[in-house]
């Protein structure tokens, strides 16, 4: 009889959503002493991912290293293959390019379980399985042992790996909650969220989500209390207030409005309560101030027009889906957002754009063929109709002039590279660039708080290279997202070179170079001539109007006039308050600047 083959032994399980442990047949395993669980710690929170030797090395001494570190770490590393290896081949725990690289399955680590969990029960609720999604999601919060890798506190490195872990198990619990209150589970989340809302009370998330839970229970008053707490919190801890999203819901609670579920399927014409608007950004950062702005001037009593104007890249558009969702209840009859250029960035015809407004709003049959007749249609089916319109990319006013609503309770939100400064009565927002607080957060939110932590000071080189711009920190983000081995210094450096660092802002399909294509194409002949000599200007320094008109080889008057030009359409910056053309200071931006360098000469010998 041939002879029986022996069985596989048996691979280790372990666990970091709690103390870390590990386990093989339902037997613990003796991890070691205290350096060598920090080293284990931190490789399998980056499982599959090489960790840096000098990550390892921070994690084991966090203050003073000694010079036999980089020996004691491979004593470390060469016990940990003995322990890990038990039923794997040599590479089970690898020295690479990038670091030590741990290679972990699924069914051994409840990390990488709660991530597939997670996915998943996101994929449902996107698809609008809520009953499955919710299942999926609680499972994966019942892997959580209590808060993760707590016995390894000790090293800040650890510490804030695990830190990272926690964020993803929050962002978890609120997906379910949320998922639940969809589901009409309102008693079930209002008890769940109340310990972990008390521990987190900065998370507004959380806090939405317990005032939902509390109000759909039956508790008014409760849910109010909640949001009263947090505001008086965030004016103590940090001078700020609620968001507007959290200001109007709970507007919304003191009415006493029902709480309506959202619909899981797209409205095909706007009609009441519709929304004909991109999805919000998951991962919107910042914008607070211009939200209010927003808010305010398109509500009951302000303007019935606003321009948000800057440059391409500055998240125009983000903001105004972003806003547009929050005013929800202000546009009972519908919010829509029409796109005034194609892909590329021409300009669409007034008739195409009237055409699709028909379609939308519920008009059948074919239009008149004179743009000023369909025009003059398009407002008089908006007369006592309240519907919030973003007119998205405006070319000019000529366009915007046609489409606006006129009289009545309707509202328009335009987004331009110009101020547009030939349309009257319109409230103007201009968007600035990102805060480097914000920059750095939305950074984390892409490649993970943890990977920022571990190196904030590049975090920040990455942020100003990109020159707070928030389409290029996003590509940026996305890039670093995608090469998890590139450590974030090495490519800080990449971006501060400038002959190279357009080619760097680059994630899939998009890239930043295309939007700066646009925005220079936007300008006239003389405007990029004018544009090309600046960048002839120090990169990334201040200067006066005798330097530009130095630059440019005019007359200060004239010079003056193409710095004005060029400022409308968000190409030069005047960081400088109110003050005589003399004595003001000018920027450009450091991407823009890097562009229209590649452009100068090309240019010159065109033109001249």
């Amino acid at each position: 009889m041939p002879l029986a083959q022996p069985a596989a032994p048996a691979r280790p399980r372990f666990s970091v959503l709690g103390p870390l442990t590990g386990e093989v047949d339902g037997r613990p395993l003796a991890l070691g002493p205290l350096k060598q669980r920090l080293v284990l710690a931190v490789l399998l929170s980056r499982a599959n991912t090489a960790v840096p030797v000098d990550l390892l090395t921070d994690a084991v001494w966090p203050e003073e290293p000694p010079r036999t570190a980089r020996k004691n770490l491979q004593v470390y590393i060469c016990t940990l293959r003995t322990l890990l290896g038990r039923g794997a081949g040599p590479d089970r725990l690898a020295h690479t390019a990038g670091g030590y690289l741990l290679r972990v399955a699924e069914p051994e680590l409840d990390v990488l379980q709660f991530r597939a969990l997670a996915r998943a029960g996101r994929a449902a609720a996107d698809g609008g399985a809520l009953a499955p999604a919710a299942r999926l999601l609680r499972q994966a919060l019942d892997l959580w042992q209590g808060p993760p890798l707590a016995d390894l506190r000790c090293s800040p490195a650890v510490e804030a790996e695990a830190d990272r872990l926690e964020a993803r198990c929050l962002g978890v619990h609120e997906d379910w909650a949320e998922t639940e209150l969809e589901l009409g589970n309102a008693t079930a989340v209002a008890e769940e969220l109340a310990e972990l809302a008390e521990r987190h009370p900065l998370r507004e998330r959380l806090q939405a989500a317990r005032m939902n839970a509390l109000h759909l229970s039956g508790r008014q008053a409760e849910a109010l209390a909640v949001y009263d707490a947090h505001r008086q919190l965030l004016a103590r801890e940090l001078g700020l207030e609620p968001s507007p999203a959290l200001t109007t819901r709970y507007r919304q609670l003191l009415a006493r409005g029902p709480a309506r579920p959202a619909t899981s399927g797209p409205a095909q014409n706007a009609g009441p309560n519709s929304a004909l608007l991109p999805a919000g950004t998951a991962d919107f950062t910042g914008r607070s101030a211009e939200l209010r702005q927003l808010i305010d001037e398109l509500g009951e009593s302000g303007e019935r027009v606003a321009v948000l104007s800057g440059p391409a890249g500055i998240g125009k558009t983000a903001l105004a889906v972003h806003a547009g969702h929050l005013l929800a209840d202000r546009f009972p009859d519908g919010r829509l957002l029409i796109r005034l250029r194609t892909a590329d960035g021409t300009p669409r015809p007034l008739a195409d754009v009237l055409a699709e407004l028909a379609v939308l709003t519920g008009r059948s049959g074919p239009g008149p063929a004179d743009p000023a007749q369909a025009a003059a249609l398009w407002r008089a089916a908006l007369a006592g109709r309240r519907m919030l319109l973003i007119l998205d990319d405006a070319p000019g006013e000529a366009v915007v002039r046609e489409l606006l609503p006129g009289f009545g309770p309707s509202a328009t939100l335009v987004t331009s590279r110009s101020q547009l400064a030939g349309l009257a009565s319109v409230h103007r927002v201009t968007v600035p660039p990102f805060a480097p607080a914000e920059a750095l957060d939305l950074l984390g939110r892409i490649v993970g708080t943890g990977r920022i932590g571990a190196d904030r000071a590049a975090a920040a080189r990455i942020a100003e290279a990109c020159g707070l711009l928030p389409l290029a920190v996003r590509v940026a983000g996305t890039r670093l997202a995608v090469l998890r081995h590139l450590p974030l210094a090495e490519y800080a450096a990449r971006l501060a070179d400038p002959a190279g660092a357009l080619d760097e802002l680059v994630a899939g399909d998009v890239t930043v170079r295309a939007r700066l294509d646009s925005g220079w194409r936007d300008l006239t002949d003389q405007g990029r001539l004018a544009l090309g000599r600046l960048a002839a200007l120090p990169l990334s320094l201040l200067f006066t109007l005798p330097e530009a008109a130095a630059a440019l080889g005019r007359p200060e008057r004239l010079a003056l006039r193409a710095l004005e030009a060029l400022t409308d359409t968000g190409a030069v910056t005047s960081p400088t308050g109110e003050v005589t053309a003399h004595a003001a200071l000018y920027a450009l931006p450091r991407l823009t600047h890097l562009h229209a360098r590649e452009h100068a000469t090309t240019l010159a010998d065109t033109l001249t």
